[in-house]
């Protein structure tokens, strides 16, 4: 995939994913002071602000799993992206006129009006984040469908994690500016309603250029038979049926019954995990935890330890102001690790064809937890702020080569997604296997051990064939007669999967982190967590199947 044309179509096929970066992060970082000024208490702000992630991991694998089997006319995948695409243009609506619709619907109440304001305000901020994480699954189903080849698949998901780092420049500068002196503002009604309204364009934009450019490929949809023409007379009921049928087949109503269909068939994948994906999952679960353990409570760590400040002087004081200023020199210390993200999203399938997925995989770890380390025992802003731009080095990796690899499983099903699982030998010492079940019912007792160089019901490998390694084949013999249940697996839940460990990476932090910080009376402990996490996250990408070579070891 060479020349300019292919990477601007790359560029407009993920304007969408930067749109989408953009509008939560830029969402996410000014909702807490709404929320306050609502009059929510801190506490229950971080409460607030966990409904997303918590939703966002009941229903991915849900929609991940659903989109892999949707046949509506639009696609399989652009379905669910208008769907949560709506919901997040709802959510940028609601969040900035909260007030305004509590105002309007409390009847006169004070009471009931602060209320209602919160509950909405609730509402939009769990709708944004939900909606927003949840439609970057679809979106990298998307782009595998578009491209299987492992190489271009690469730079897709490069580009992808491209958009990704700059939409999160963008959403992490836009609400530092200020838009309340300007001429916009003056007419839609202040800063938040002016940030908003640019929010919504820009969203709105890149999903109609998303949406035009992503044209699926005609193999990924299973239309049925062609039924057919009848004669049918004009008739009132007949025309009733005409809109019946037409409306259960439209895509909204396609797109509801195959996650209601598809919801028993989630809990038996989710049983039944291919060994490689496990292996993965685990190490993106632990890296994720490093990386968002550091982005979270990084500003805070800067104004309470280097800073010495304190959030809860009075404003004006000096122990304030040094707060203040240490949050806003972390603020630049996560501008620049998305910087960096973005110039190592630019450069990284380079990096992959000179040093391989496992040197890049392992490096990015290992400078991170580097980094972190050399912040926990720096006392000098200078270097802090370097290492910190030197984190985004694996925000960039865990965006692109997670989901390459797992697009590279499903293109060579035969050879990563066989089931591991032991078959279960028979009483007589024989071990049962589809091969062995097929020869006794096709041929007769005296032709078991001279057909097709069986012997005793079990097929001989030698060293150099794939089947003689125990990862894909155990006990010399062939699949089991569960095996079919990975052919059917969808690249779709996979992504899901590996977007549920993005979500939970931040659950467990936000439960936690708070009570250790608490127990051990220092912030620093917040980067010395995510220093752990990053070395657990190292021994488990050591176990991370990166190519053929991996299953024999």
């Amino acid at each position: 995939m060479t020349g300019w044309r292919s990477q601007w179509r790359l560029v407009l096929l993920n304007s969408l994913t930067c749109g989408l970066e953009i509008c939560v992060a830029a969402g996410i970082t000014y909702v807490p002071p709404l929320l306050l000024e609502a009059g929510v208490e801190e506490q229950y702000m971080t409460m607030v602000l966990g409904i997303g992630p918590v939703l966002g991991l009941l229903f991915i694998p849900l929609i991940g799993s659903a989109s892999d089997h949707c046949n509506s006319s639009y696609g399989r995948r652009r379905p669910f992206i208008w769907l949560l695409s709506l919901g997040v243009l709802l959510a940028l609506f609601i969040i900035p006129h909260a007030d305004v619709l509590a105002a309007n619907l409390s009847w006169g109440s004070s009471r009931r009006n602060q209320a209602l304001q919160v509950g909405l305000l609730i509402l939009g901020v769990g709708l944004l984040d939900f909606c927003g994480q949840v439609c970057f699954t679809p979106l990298e189903a998307l782009l595998s469908d578009l491209y299987r080849d492992r190489d271009d698949c690469g730079q897709a998901f490069a580009m992808f994690s491209f958009m990704v780092s700059l939409g999160g420049c963008v959403g992490y500068l836009l609400p530092a500016l200020d838009w309340s002196g300007g001429l916009l503002s003056f007419y839609l009604g202040g800063q938040a309603e002016c940030l908003f309204s640019l929010l919504i364009l820009i969203f709105m934009v890149s999903v109609l250029v998303t949406m035009k450019v992503s044209e699926e490929p005609l193999s990924t949809l299973e239309p049925g038979p062609p039924e057919p023409r009848r004669c049918f007379p004009r008739s009132c009921c007949y025309l009733f049926q005409c809109k019946l049928w037409a409306l259960k087949s439209g895509p909204l109503m396609c797109l509801l019954r195959t996650c209601w269909s598809m919801t028993p068939a989630i809990y038996r994948s989710y049983c039944h995990v291919p060994r490689v994906m496990q292996q993965l999952c685990l190490a993106q679960l632990c890296s994720w935890m490093g990386v968002m353990s550091f982005m979270l409570f990084y500003t805070d760590f800067v104004g309470e330890g280097l800073y010495e400040g304190v959030p809860s002087a009075a404003p004006g004081t000096a122990l304030r102001q040094r707060y203040d200023e240490g949050i806003r020199m972390g603020s630049l210390g996560l501008f620049l690790q998305c910087a960096t993200s973005t110039f190592f999203s630019l450069v990284m399938s380079r990096l992959v064809r000179l040093f391989g997925s496992r040197a890049v995989y392992l490096s990015s770890m290992v400078c991170f937890t580097i980094s972190a380390l050399v912040i926990c025992l720096s006392k000098s802003v200078l270097l802090v702020t370097a290492m910190s731009a030197l984190t985004g080095f694996a925000y960039a990796t865990l965006q692109t080569l997670p989901y390459t690899l797992t697009c590279h499983y499903h293109k060579e099903k035969e050879v990563y997604m066989q089931n591991s699982k032991t078959p279960k030998p028979h009483t007589n010492g024989f071990t049962i296997t589809r091969d062995s079940v097929c020869l006794t019912l096709d041929s007769g007792p005296g032709d078991l051990n001279h057909k097709s160089g069986i012997s005793n019901g079990h097929v001989p490998h030698s060293r150099d064939e794939p089947g003689y390694y125990p990862s894909l084949y155990q006990n010399g013999a062939h699949l089991g007669l569960e095996s079919e249940d990975f052919e059917k697996r969808g690249v779709g839940l996979d992504f899901a999967i590996l977007d549920s460990t993005f979500l939970l990476s931040q659950v467990f932090p936000t439960l936690f982190m708070g009570m250790i910080v608490q127990f051990t009376e220092s912030v620093t402990m917040y980067i010395a967590s995510s220093a752990i996490f990053g070395a657990i996250g190292i021994y488990f990408a050591t176990h991370i199947i990166f190519d053929q070579k991996d299953l024999r070891s």
